[in-house]
This record gives structure tokens, C-alpha cells and sequence, in this order.
């Protein structure tokens, strides 16, 4: 076909589609704008609870384009899911916003459903809502038995509040509670790394704080990049995204993130602000640093 590209050899660069009138018809056809060669989506409502049925016919089309275009496809968890919680609502309705984020990542052929680390609510000690983390996250991991089921990909956050994973360090305690289980893997969000206290600019700082995140979780772990721009200065636990090359990271970390062995082949999302034009503008300035 026409419309198939190759898989780039070393970073796919693409995008978080909108997908609100079908996986297929709308989310590859904005994909196909931005030339995106990887995309994420949402299967729910970010900001609530609701478990949506796919539409078989587009989840179908959607599975079958991105397998023929060589399109790795990645499916973002709601925001408000928290295994931290010290509500125990949240903790039930978040196992079951998060199994229905994996059992419709499978469905449609995602590689990795990312999900964010949560905090510990109430007061409580880290150490605690970890314990809580283990007794509900660890489960929903061992029910992903299946070869085509994705990976389960921590986010951390920028570091507000009481943060459970923030530093590239914090993925230590969280993989450890989940026994580094086979299926965990790591989402790194340049913003939120950026805001929590790495400073990623310098001659070093990319590749400084990738050595740290490999020193902490393993080769292999890192399966998702979101690339995404910083509008506060570093340590300011701020998560404001900017465009690429606009924010306090600039290009050039962008540039040293795909040379560090560990990003080898792995994917870029950019979840920027603006519409398709200056999705498709970062898109293309991330392919240019790649490409040289």
C-alpha cells in the first residue's frame, strides 16, 4: 500500500490523536496529518470513570492500519485513577478503569497502556499507599497472561503534592512493590522529569538522567517516551507543557535523548499544546533532530 512507511530504525515520533467519532476514521486520519509513525489514544474519558464498549468495526480497522503501516499504538489510562488513594472508592473504581484501559489495549492492538503513579493521599506514609499499590496494581499485572496483552507503563508525575514517583529513583520502591513484574515498564515524560528535578539541558543532562532511570529499573524497561517541552524552569513541579524547542528544555536534550542507548527504538509522543498545525510542526522538528 501506498500509505505504509517503514519503522524508523531508531525513534517513531508521533502524537496523542483525538478519537471522539471512531479510533480509525478520525484518530489515523489526524495521525496521517501530522505524519505521525506511532500514535496514543484514550479509550475513556480522561477526567472520568466510564467504562466505554469499543465499536468492534473501528477497533478492527484501527488494529489492522497500524499493524499494515508499521504504527506502534499506545493507549493513555484516565488521569484520575490513583492506587495511593486513602479513599477506597477511588481504589476500586481505579482497578476498574484501568482494567478496562487494558483489556480495549488489547483489543485494538496497543503495545502499552501508561498510566500514571498516583500519590499518596490522606497523609499516609509512601510506604503505605506502596503496600496499597502492591495489593491492587500487582493482580491486574498477573491477569496480563496473553502474548498480544500490552505492558503496563508507569508515568511519573512533575512532583506536586505527595507525589509517589517523581525522580527517576522513585521507580525503584514502585517496581519493587510490583515484584518488577514482566510486564511493568517505564512511560518517561520529559516535562514532568524536567519539572520534578532533573535539569535535562547541558552538555550531559539527558543522558545523565537516563543513566539514573536504567540504574534504578533495569535495561529495558524505558518502552515509552512523551515528549513534551517545559513552560517552568526544572524543579518547579509544574506540569505545564510547551511546545518542542519553546520551553526551558529546548532542542538540544531532545536531540541527546535518541542518541542514549537506552531510547533505542523506542517510541516519541508529543502531547503539546495547540491544534493538528503545531502538533504536525513538533512532529516534524523531533524527526529533524533524530534525522540529523
Amino acid at each position: 500500500m501506498s500509505s505504509q512507511r517503514p519503522l524508523p530504525s531508531r525513534n517513531p515520533v508521533g502524537g496523542h490523536v483525538p478519537v471522539a467519532g471512531g479510533l480509525h476514521s478520525v484518530g489515523l486520519s489526524y495521525a496521517q496529518d501530522l505524519k505521525a509513525e506511532t500514535v496514543q489514544v484514550f479509550v475513556a474519558n480522561p477526567r472520568g470513570w466510564a467504562t466505554p464498549v469499543g465499536n468492534p468495526a473501528q477497533d478492527e480497522a484501527f488494529r489492522t492500519a497500524c499493524a499494515e503501516r508499521n504504527l506502534p499504538a499506545y493507549v493513555h489510562a484516565p488521569y484520575l485513577i490513583n492506587f495511593g488513594s486513602h479513599t477506597e472508592a477511588t481504589v476500586e473504581k481505579s482497578v476498574e478503569s484501568l482494567r478496562h484501559s487494558l483489556r480495549r489495549g488489547r483489543e485494538i492492538g496497543a503495545l502499552g497502556v501508561v498510566v500514571h503513579t498516583g500519590s499518596a493521599t490522606g497523609g499516609r506514609d509512601r510506604s503505605v499507599a506502596l503496600k496499597q499499590v502492591r495489593e491492587h496494581l500487582l493482580p491486574l499485572l498477573d491477569e496480563l497472561t496473553e502474548d498480544d496483552d500490552p505492558f503496563l507503563l508507569l508515568e511519573s508525575t512533575a512532583g506536586q503534592g505527595s507525589s509517589l514517583c517523581s525522580r527517576t529513583w522513585d521507580f525503584g520502591p514502585y517496581f519493587e512493590a510490583l515484584d518488577a513484574h514482566p510486564k511493568l515498564g517505564v512511560c518517561l515524560d520529559t516535562c514532568h522529569i524536567f519539572a520534578a528535578g532533573h535539569d535535562l539541558t547541558g552538555p550531559d543532562g539527558m543522558h545523565r538522567t537516563l543513566d539514573l532511570l536504567v540504574d534504578t529499573v533495569g535495561a529495558g524497561r524505558l518502552k515509552l517516551i512523551h515528549a513534551n517541552d517545559s513552560k517552568d524552569v526544572a524543579g518547579a513541579h509544574k506540569d505545564r507543557h510547551e511546545n518542542i524547542g519553546a520551553g526551558h528544555i529546548g532542542e538540544d536534550p531532545f536531540r541527546a535523548l535518541m542518541t542514549h542507548p537506552a531510547t533505542e527504538g523506542v517510541p516519541l509522543i508529543i502531547e503539546t499544546p495547540g491544534g493538528k498545525e503545531g502538533h504536525a510542526a513538533d512532529v516534524e522538528r523531533l524527526k529533524k533532530l533524530r534525522d540529523g
